[in-house]
């Protein structure tokens, strides 16, 4: 791509207003991203900051992928809303290794922690790209297993250049240099409440299989599941104690169709050979996997993931309502509110249902969900 026309999606992306969804529709109007910024005249992005960022990520050694171009990753483009554009430091031909996900419980056993470790170590000797993103625990587990052979792509939750947790500082340095490192948000970006579904999207996205090692009923790791078998992925999960409730969300994972998994030899049992031979262009037809208990009280919530509900939640009642409809009605940018919708499902405040549809959650009834009924 010329340069003039990276730094205009650029440019194009970082105004207010638009996200995957009118980036996708103003390209598909315009037909470049010049053009769509004269369109939106007073609107766009600044070109000095725009073009501050697209060199300072090139200074680094980055690249910038874009929607719709060969260096993109084809796994992802077919989500629903792709990002337009990623900042990447590292080793590009890690994101066509057969990649998968693995993710968890930030307050992961040491049982927990062992197993992703040990597990995406063995995945990335095998060949395998390992993706999570960079939190606690389980996360910071995985990555640390797959850098002994190289093999992982750390998916940030702000800017390329910005460590969260502050923590693992050094091993997203480590990443960015023997592995992988992505960012869908402008370096400098600190991580706030709305970036971490965004984040799980992309981890989800970019992967043939998504193994879930501890997860609360209620919890981010869930919803990246969910994302993942919306997108046709592999959903796997390891066993744990029902004494645990850090293990409930992922055996009931199992319960509702999810493989069973005690090691990286479940994993390369059935995972794809590739993007090409991979079901990633249409939900999965196995049951929804995101489903949990609905009585089971929520954990406790960590407040640097916790984000307000801009008003959406007073849209979404007792009786079930088409996400379009909530969109249309909001104060915010489609991508925007489906960040919120996340957050209040990842929050047990609704819950989504068959067709696009959200409800509020603590009603009692029963609903059909993807070939079983369980009353919520």
């Amino acid at each position: 791509m010329p340069p003039a026309e990276s730094l205009a999606r650029l440019r194009l992306v970082r105004s207010d207003g638009v996200g995957p969804q009118t980036f996708r529709r103003l390209m598909a109007e315009h037909g470049s991203a010049a053009r769509a910024l004269r369109a939106l005249a007073g609107r766009a992005g600044d070109p000095g900051a725009a073009e501050r960022e697209h060199d300072a990520l090139l200074s680094m050694g980055g690249a910038w992928l874009h929607l719709g171009t060969p260096a993109y990753p084809p796994l992802l483009a077919a989500i629903a809303d792709p990002p337009p554009v990623l900042a990447a430091l590292g080793d590009l031909s890690l994101l066509t290794s057969r990649p998968v996900a693995i993710v968890g419980a930030r307050n992961a056993s040491a049982g927990g922690r062992r197993i992703a470790e040990e597990m995406a170590e063995a995945l990335a000797a095998a060949g395998v790209a390992v993706i999570s993103g960079l939190a606690r625990g389980i996360d910071t587990a995985a990555h640390a297993g797959a850098l002994r052979h190289g093999r992982t792509i750390g998916v940030v939750p702000g800017g390329l250049d910005v460590a969260y947790p502050p923590e693992n500082a050094a091993l997203q340095h480590r990443i960015a240099a023997e592995g992988l490192l992505l960012a869908e948000f402008p370096l400098g970006t600190a991580p706030v409440a709305q970036h971490f579904p965004r984040r799980n999207r992309i981890v989800a996205g970019l992967a043939l299989g998504v193994v879930v090692v501890e997860a609360a009923p209620r919890s981010g790791t869930l919803i990246t599941a969910r994302l993942g078998a919306e997108a046709g992925r592999e959903i796997y999960a390891v066993p744990g104690s029902p004494l645990d409730p850090r293990c409930r969300g992922s055996n009931d994972l199992i319960r509702n169709g999810a493989h069973f998994c005690e090691g990286a030899a479940d994993v390369l049992e059935t995972l794809p050979a590739s993007a090409e031979a991979a079901p990633v262009f249409h939900s999965s037809s196995r049951r929804h996997p995101s489903r949990a208990h609905a009585q089971m009280p929520a954990p406790a919530r960590d407040t640097r993931e916790e984000s307000s509900d801009s008003g959406l939640l007073s849209l979404i009642g007792p009786t079930p309502v088409a996400v379009d409809e909530v969109l249309r009605r909001c104060h915010l940018s489609p991508p925007e509110a489906r960040a919120v919708l996340l957050e209040l499902e990842l929050e047990g405040l609704i819950e989504a249902l068959p067709g696009n549809r959200v409800v509020r959650s603590g009603i009692r009834r029963e609903e059909e969900f993807g070939g079983f009924s369980t009353p919520t």
